[in-house]
């Protein structure tokens, strides 16, 4: 076993000469405790948060979106032929969107008008976040629309209202008539077939979903298309079917999968994420100023040690080290309790729900998400090492010349 190792575990676990050392000590140890518990159980929350709002985008968001890099739309055809050919690719919608006005009676919102074929049904899972009437797009003679629930409750209508939606869009190919405006739009009417809820302002308080010849009708379009949605097979690799698409596609065209279409709420999540872990860190880097504490006055009591070991040999890199691994093991010991134990409690808080959002139904979900990532436990046991390190660095380095010496 390596001496100055065996003596450290020695001086940290035997009884000191003076109390204040034990306490001290101990106090270490405890701050480390909390706040690596604190890091596990913030991160591990973050990431339900993260996982929570991915679920939700699924709903509505396809595996893969192809859009023009130029241009608001382009001419499918060949495209679709050439995707049609990778394997991992089991649908394909067409879709048009684009702003428009929407009109129910005295009522008028503008909202995005989000064209859809068929193959929309089987691409997401839009039909589990229905909070009334039926997912169609058209029947024999009626084209059906299907709002957010935000923009819907703007427009003050509800599934099967016999009204029909009224909407609104220039004219791409003509200048405004300004002895008559009202002639310079296209006018459209929907049925309202149905109201989603996703819990996402983004979609929710805009969105309304049309059958893609209305759309079309709308933005003066005859066989384009704003973005091509593809749905993958189950257990698909995402990542390699996008690198095939992008090969088979060319570079004019973008390809995102699901965290890259909603790239801008992810990643304030992670900025939020690592902000909190920051925050954390400079808690836990205080907690540790008690180790500085400790060993100093550790130094000052073993004093008549460090000349026995002087007299047996012990140069002063070893004596130096006694005293490092001393420091290092209260974060050490601290860190490992704390992760543990973190651990413990997002395991009961994962299965059991112990610590609630607020009253009952008032959220998307009652307790807060949580979801462990091997990864992040591997981070934070690394930082409370690495400071840990730091801190029991400037007492044996620093002060140590004036009592190792």
């Amino acid at each position: 076993m390596n001496v100055s190792f065996f003596i450290a575990r020695r001086y940290l676990f035997s009884k000191k000469s003076h109390n204040a050392i034990n306490i001290i000590s101990m106090v270490s140890v405890c701050g480390v405790v909390v706040a690596t518990i604190a890091l596990i159980c913030a991160l591990s929350v973050f990431n339900g948060f993260n996982d929570l709002v991915a679920s939700m985008f699924s709903s509505f968001d396809p595996d893969l979106k192809v859009t023009p890099k130029t241009g608001k739309v382009f001419q499918p055809f060949h495209e679709i032929d050439k995707l049609k050919e990778v394997p991992d690719i089991i649908s394909i919608s067409e879709v048009v969107q684009d702003y428009a006005l929407i009109q129910y009676r005295d009522r008028q919102v503008i909202g995005m008008v989000k064209g859809v074929d068929e193959n929309y049904k089987h691409l997401t899972r839009i039909d589990s976040v229905l909070v009334d009437g039926e997912f169609v797009l058209a029947d024999e003679i009626t084209p059906y629309a299907t709002l957010g629930i935000g923009l819907a409750a703007a427009l003050g209508v509800n599934a099967g209202f016999t009204s029909p939606l009224e909407l609104y869009a220039p004219k791409r190919d003509e200048n405004v008539n300004l002895a008559n405006p009202a002639t310079s739009f296209n006018l459209e009417y929907a049925y309202i077939g149905a109201v989603f809820r996703i819990n996402q302002q983004v979609y929710d308080e805009e969105y309304a979903i049309v059958p893609l010849s209305s759309a079309r009708n709308l933005f003066t379009y005859e066989d384009e298309v704003s973005a091509l949605e593809i749905k993958l097979r189950e257990g698909a690799n995402v990542d390699a079917v996008k690198k095939t698409i992008r090969t088979l596609l060319g570079d004019q065209f973008d390809i995102k999968n699901r965290f890259e279409q909603q790239e801008a709420s992810f990643k304030m999540m992670q900025i939020e994420k690592w902000m909190t872990f920051l925050i954390l860190c400079f808690i836990l880097a205080i907690a540790l100023f008690n180790v500085i504490g400790s060993l100093s006055m550790l130094m000052i009591e073993k004093q008549k040690d460090v000349i026995t070991l002087r007299n047996l040999g012990a140069n002063d890199s070893l004596i130096r080290r006694i005293f490092l691994f001393e420091g290092w093991m209260i974060s050490g010991f601290g860190a490992v309790i704390g992760i543990l134990t973190g651990l413990v409690l997002c395991l009961l808080q994962q299965e059991l729900g112990l610590i609630k959002m607020g009253a009952e139904g008032a959220f998307v979900i009652d307790s807060y998400p949580v979801r462990v990532s091997f990864n992040d436990v591997f981070v934070v046991l690394i930082t409370v090492l690495s400071i840990g390190f730091l801190a029991a660095w400037y007492p044996v380095y620093r002060l140590g010349n004036r009592w190792l010496s």
